[in-house]
Formats: structure tokens, C-alpha cells, sequence
């Protein structure tokens, strides 16, 4: 077994790679202490289950990977369309990169998981609902500096976050269940289009 001092974060990080490559039902407890080189002892000393382990993966990754992907690529200090369509493009480009690793389309795992138990483990639906408002609330806040900058018409910026999330995770979404990148070739054109965005020789 590996160091105890960093067993938690083994975990976790087995939790949302098995979970990402598979489902949570088809997971077990004796499958994520195979891939973390951890003891099932260890496992309960940790999280009183599998749910609550995916809670915290869910929330660790926020922290480690999501939140900061999302401010870099929606960074204040870049134009409007400039965000928009780096941070798209970023999403597609991650997601080959995981396709080519994994040697499958996993789409994001938040969804994936929170679809599958969004009435049953109350739980962790609550927690990736959570993040869900945290990545919408980017969304709205970059929305109302491209209305403020003239870069796109006047609209309600919370229904058009609402709208640009629903695009990225439904092409995401079709695009684990087709196991085909081809779905997200166009995303980010379709991103900038349903905002309006003008680019800098347009505005």
C-alpha cells in the first residue's frame, strides 16, 4: 500500500476515474481500493461510504481542477469572445486529450453521474447541483461584462448562462453516449453564436 499520509487523495482520485470511465452503480468499494492501492480498512477510516467519497471527489474537483480551469479561461482580462471561445475550445480540447487516454469519450463526470443518481443518492445529487450553480454563476458574470462592453446584445444573463450550460453539457453529454468527438466540433461556434458575440473587428 502507499503512503498512508496521502491515501485519502488516492481515493478520490480512483473514485472519479473509475466513476468517469464507467457509472457509479457499476463501481464498487473493492474496485477503488484496487486502483488507489488502498486497503478496504483504510477506505472506511476515510468515508463511511461510496457516496460520501464521491461527494468529496466531486467537491475536490472543483477546487483542484474546475474552478481554476474555468477563471483562467473566463479571466476578467480577456475580451469577451476571447473567453468564450478559448474556454470552449479548452473543453474540446480536453476532452480528446481524455479520449485519447482513456481510449474512450467520458464527457464530464458530473453529469454523467448526476443523472444516473439524481434520485437515489440525494446526497451527491446536492453536492454536483452545487457545482453545477458555481459554473453558471462564471457564466452569468461573464455574460453581464460582454453586455456591459457592447460585445453582446442585452439579454437576461442568467437564463443565457443557463442556456450556454445546457449546449456544453448536452453536446458533451451526446458525445460520451455516441463515443464520438465529432458531436463537439462545432461547440464552439454554436457558443458564440446562441450569445451573439461580436468579436473585436465586428463590435
Amino acid at each position: 500500500m502507499g503512503r498512508t499520509s496521502d491515501a485519502k487523495e488516492r481515493l478520490m482520485a480512483a473514485a472519479t476515474e473509475l466513476i468517469w470511465e464507467d457509472s457509479y452503480g457499476a463501481v464498487t468499494i473493492d474496485d477503488i481500493c484496487k486502483r488507489a492501492d488502498v486497503r478496504k480498512g483504510s477506505f472506511y477510516y476515510f468515508f463511511p461510504g461510496k457516496a460520501e467519497l464521491a461527494v468529496a471527489a466531486i467537491e475536490d474537483l472543483w477546487v483542484r481542477e474546475w474552478q481554476p480551469f474555468i477563471a483562467r479561461h473566463l479571466s476578467p482580462e480577456l475580451e469577451p469572445a476571447e473567453r468564450f471561445r478559448g474556454y470552449l475550445e479548452a473543453i474540446v480540447a480536453q476532452q480528446h486529450r481524455l479520449a485519447e487516454q482513456r481510449g474512450k469519450v467520458l464527457g464530464c463526470p458530473a453529469c454523467s453521474v448526476g443523472s444516473e443518481v439524481c434520485n437515489s443518492q440525494l446526497e451527491l445529487r446536492d453536492a454536483i447541483r452545487e457545482v453545477f450553480a458555481k459554473k453558471r454563476r462564471y457564466y452569468e458574470s461573464a455574460i453581464r461584462d460582454a453586455i456591459a462592453a457592447n460585445a453582446m446584445p442585452a439579454c437576461d444573463p442568467a437564463e443565457m448562462a443557463n442556456a450556454l450550460f445546457g449546449l456544453i453539457n448536452g453536446l458533451t453529454t451526446q458525445a460520451r453516449i455516441m463515443n464520438d468527438l465529432a458531436i463537439l466540433k462545432h461547440l464552439p461556434d454554436l457558443g458564440l453564436s446562441l450569445l451573439k458575440l461580436k468579436t473585436p473587428a465586428t463590435a
